[in-house]
């Protein structure tokens, strides 16, 4: 196996162990559940337990988002309304839209990254019940997870394959990050069309 760029990430991983993954995956969910499913398809980590972290790392932060809007409604418009983007007219139209389509607006939200944030806190100033805020956040989550597990393990999996008939590992690697691009540029393709509709709804 040839040394490569994407060898070192995963190294460096798996040196960290599970608390760091579980730590990035609450910053950057996706690209660690991919590189930690990679290491797991190599035989280092876990994958079952992988995905959990994954699960956990982004219903965690969905938790503290929907306690501090719900307990703190007037103390975060007002003091930190303007650092997470939340000001009056905009917490009333997101109110208004999450009484009328709380499940679509909720997918919305999760699925959009600028929106992430202040939409989730919104979701706990809105009182949406508990239940149905962890539904939704379980229908996002789970697919969400499994695909960039799945993406993780294919290329983890297929690399040795692969490898062996590719005279140089770095080719493999642009190969990596070209596919990579190319998701990622898709992910804010469709980011953009779900900002336009969500004003829509």
């Amino acid at each position: 196996m040839h040394p490569s760029g994407l060898q070192e990430i995963s190294q460096w991983i798996i040196a960290n162990g599970y608390f760091l993954m579980f730590i990035l995956m609450i910053i950057e969910g996706p690209a660690v559940t991919a590189a930690g499913a990679f290491v797991a398809a190599l035989g280092i980590f876990n994958l079952w337990l992988v995905l959990l972290l994954s699960l956990l790392g982004n219903l965690i932060p969905d938790a503290i988002y929907y306690i501090l809007g719900f307990w703190g409604r007037e103390g975060i418009l007002d003091k930190y309304g303007r650092y997470f983007k939340i000001d009056r007219e905009w917490l009333e139209k997101l109110e208004s839209k999450y009484a009328e389509h709380t499940g679509k607006t909720l997918m919305a939200v999760k699925l959009i990254p600028v929106l992430a944030t202040p939409g989730l806190i919104v979701a706990g100033i809105a009182k949406i019940p508990l239940k149905k805020y962890v539904f939704w956040s379980l229908v996002v989550t789970i697919p969400s997870s499994l695909f960039y597990l799945i993406i993780g393990y294919y290329f983890g999996a297929a690399y040795d394959s692969i490898i062996r008939y590719v005279k140089y590992g770095e080719y493999f690697l642009v190969l990596f990050v070209i596919i990579f691009a190319i998701v990622f540029y898709g992910g804010r393709k469709i980011s953009r069309k779900l900002s336009g509709r969500i004003e829509k709804l």
